[in-house]
């Protein structure tokens, strides 16, 4: 943020916006609440946490950055923040992504003693046995790898289809397709909807948004910080 000198001539030039309204001197600004932006770019005030809400497309990368110079969830955001992404979803995934510079929240979204929940809506190739799904409800294991058990519920079956809602409580790279590979179901789409108490919600593919100060409040609360 400008020194108070500077940001009171931007104020004074009409450059400057709180939630989209003219600021005002002396305009007292919630920080991770309100939306302040010079010449119709947002900016964040140094130092302060941010908690951001992107719905990835396919194709984008949940990682800071890529070598290979392929699009990051990074790519998404306003120039200059440096969030980081809170949990993986493989580039042919889609859905909620949290990106923070919260340190504390993220370490424990991610850990696994938090059994923090993880919701998805997924499509497979065919149509699973009933012993496929208990298979997944139990628990199972794929080489080297011990799951944990998954809720799981069948949304509807289509002739080659089938589209199911599974909760986790893991964040393993690749988790889900790497069960229904094992169980013999190719993922055809997989879309996280939910992370704890955070939902995806209508936002569109591509779009984020700034959480609510109520969203971050139970986020925080959901892993024991306040």
């Amino acid at each position: 943020m400008a020194a108070r000198r500077k940001a009171d001539l931007l104020i004074a030039a009409g450059r400057v916006t709180v939630n989209g309204a003219p600021a005002r001197p002396g305009v007292t600004v919630r920080v991770g609440v309100d939306r302040v932006a010079v010449d119709g770019k947002e900016v964040t005030p140094a130092g302060a946490l941010v908690y951001r809400l992107l719905n990835k497309p396919v194709g984008v990368l949940s990682t800071v950055r890529d070598d290979r110079g392929r699009r990051t969830v990074i790519d998404t955001l306003p120039t200059g923040e440096r969030l980081f992404p809170v949990g993986r979803l493989d580039g042919r995934s889609r859905g909620l992504i949290l990106l923070t510079n919260d340190g504390a929240l993220a370490v424990r979204l991610m850990h696994p003693r938090y059994h923090v929940e993880k919701e998805y809506r997924v499509t497979i190739a065919g149509s699973p046995a009933d012993g496929a799904l208990r298979q997944l409800q139990k628990g199972m294991r794929v080489g080297a790898e011990r799951y944990r058990p998954a809720e799981v519920e069948v949304l509807r079956r289509a002739p080659s289809s089938t589209h199911v809602r599974m909760v986790l409580t893991e964040g393993r790279k690749r988790e889900v397709r790497r069960m229904w590979k094992a169980l013999g179901h190719e993922v055809i789409d997989l879309e996280r909807v939910r992370l704890g108490p955070l939902r995806l919600g209508s936002l569109p593919v591509g779009a984020h948004r700034t959480l609510t100060a109520n969203e971050v409040r139970d986020l925080r609360a959901s892993v024991g910080l306040t």
